[in-house]
């Protein structure tokens, strides 16, 4: 079967087309042998950090036989389909009917089939594999090491992080051991291991070239392992291991601008992988803890906007109506530096903190307010749905900013055609951007038609008028913008300074 490769999106990120396969490695001391509850994944784990000693120049041979008995080759199937009107437009117009005896002709998508990888996680015959391995298919077919071919049913997906679960038939099989991921370091040796371009099972080998990579693919948790250990088509899904056998990663994508492997493969970290199977096994979902904040990374113009004396924490730039995060008093400027006594470092590390905890869990947050720190105790609520986010428009220009710490900026009142086209929430209350000057200092902070203007210097904005007005009472030529674009809300600095230093 051949798959061709699919790329994401305009950044050229090749998705290693096939289903998950994680890799097994029996640890010595690693398998548990207290019962399982059911509905619960009996996954290994060895916490251990891997040996760092000298550098070996014997062969990988002994980790592989251990290993590789867990990874599965990964097959799926999408039925024919017929292909309706509405995704073709143009079939149903008249002119095109005549030639179809008047009537809108019939279109099949003819079968499409898909080949990645598989890793078992458990010995009762839970896989790990990517969600886009699976997604639409019809049928899934699991191949293990041994020759044997099983049906498998997916238990669940989780398309904010790409990990989905499958399950077959089958008992006693070769699990994988679990690493925690939080340990690995850059430079440790790793191996990978899954079925690029449909040939078989593949062994590569390489180093950790570095952690905690976003490289934005789209996904709402991305905290990836980079490697230099090839990874191409098929590997989708695949293990990723330390020298110990154990899993570190579940290699997802590749970053590449010719369609094959340069050098960049990324893997969900093992941590996430676990957490993730859990929910999806016990619930057929992820449910994630939940703040009901909007948070942005505090850079060094906002660090000194907002008096702040460390860049490191998670500033508050939205904070919704009756979310847990009101109700605890938590409010816009706010810095979050952390949970649990917990550091957050940023604003994806908040992130990832709050989604790994079950609602309904007590938190103790450490919060800067204006300078002085403070204690907040929240509760977690359950993650609701992205939201989706809107399409850029622009109103009528009712007001043109050429004075104050603005410059270059249209803005316009917020009616009801604007609301409803750019889905603005009914609470928001500002000035929509309708143009901004590309060589502005407003446009290299990264302000765009579209954007709504909430605040100016910690000053409210209501209107177009009050816009202008804020923007020309500022009494420096640095301004503190909150705005809501495109769905979430942030802070940016829009710094005239440095336009006056050019022109100088």
């Amino acid at each position: 079967m051949n798959t061709p490769p699919s790329i994401f999106n305009r950044r050229q990120v090749l998705w290693a087309a096939g289903a998950l396969a994680i890799a097994g490695a029996f640890a010595a001391g690693a398998q548990s042998s207290s019962p399982k509850p059911d509905n619960e994944v009996a996954i290994k784990r060895d916490v251990q950090p891997v040996n760092r000693g000298p550098v070996e120049t014997g062969s990988f041979s002994h980790v592989v036989k251990r290993v590789a008995p867990s990874v599965v080759k990964v097959t799926t199937t999408t039925k024919a389909r017929r292909v309706t009107n509405t995704q073709f437009p143009g079939f149903d117009d008249p002119r095109l009917r005549q030639f179809f005896g008047g009537r809108v002709p019939e279109m099949r998508q003819p079968p499409q089939s898909g080949l990645g990888s598989g890793v078992i996680i458990s010995a009762d015959g839970y896989v790990a594999t990517n969600n886009h391995v699976v997604t639409g298919a019809d049928e899934v077919l699991v191949t293990l090491d041994d020759g044997r071919e099983l049906k498998a049913k997916v238990v669940g997906r989780d398309p904010q992080t790409d990990i989905a679960v499958i399950k077959v038939d089958a008992k006693d099989l070769p699990a994988i051991t679990f690493a925690d991921s939080n340990t690995i370091e850059v430079g440790d040796r790793v191996l990978a291991i899954g079925n690029p371009f449909g040939i078989g099972e593949t062994v590569t080998t390489g180093i950790v070239s570095a952690k905690g990579r976003r490289p934005g693919l789209g996904l709402d948790y991305e905290d990836f392992v980079q490697t230099d250990a090839a990874i191409n088509p098929g590997n989708s899904g695949g293990a990723l291991v330390d020298i110990n056998g154990r899993l570190i990663g579940i290699n997802t994508a590749i970053l590449s601008r010719t369609g094959g492997f340069q050098g960049v493969g990324l893997a969900v970290p093992s941590n996430l992988v676990s957490q993730v199977a859990d929910g999806l096994v016990k619930h057929g979902k992820v449910v994630r803890g939940y703040l009901g904040v909007g948070t942005q990374d505090v850079t060094p113009a906002l660090a000194e906007s907002l008096d702040l004396k460390a860049r490191s924490g998670a500033l508050v730039a939205d904070v919704q109506p009756d979310s847990p995060a009101a109700k605890a008093g938590l409010k816009t400027g706010d810095v979050i530096t952390a949970v649990n006594d917990q550091p957050v470092e940023d604003s994806h590390r908040l992130s990832f903190t709050i989604g790994a905890v079950a609602p309904g869990t007590k938190l103790d947050l450490d919060v800067l307010r204006d300078g002085d720190s403070k204690k907040l105790k929240v509760t977690a609520g359950e993650r609701p749905k992205s939201p989706r986010s809107p399409d850029s428009a622009e109103p009528d220009e009712l007001a043109t900013n050429d004075d104050g710490v603005l410059n270059g900026v249209a803005v316009g009142d917020i009616d009801p055609a604007a609301r409803s086209r750019m889905n603005i929430p009914p609470r928001l209350k500002g000035a929509v951007i309708t143009n901004v000057d590309p060589d502005s200092a407003a446009a290299r902070a990264g302000l765009r038609p579209g954007d709504v203007i909430l605040e100016i210097n910690k000053q409210p904005v209501t209107s177009a008028q009050s816009a202008v007005e804020v923007s020309a009472k500022a009494d420096s030529k640095k301004a503190l913008v909150r705005i809501w674009s495109r769905g979430s809300t942030a802070f940016v600095v829009v710094d005239e300074t440095r336009s006056e230093a050019a022109s100088n």
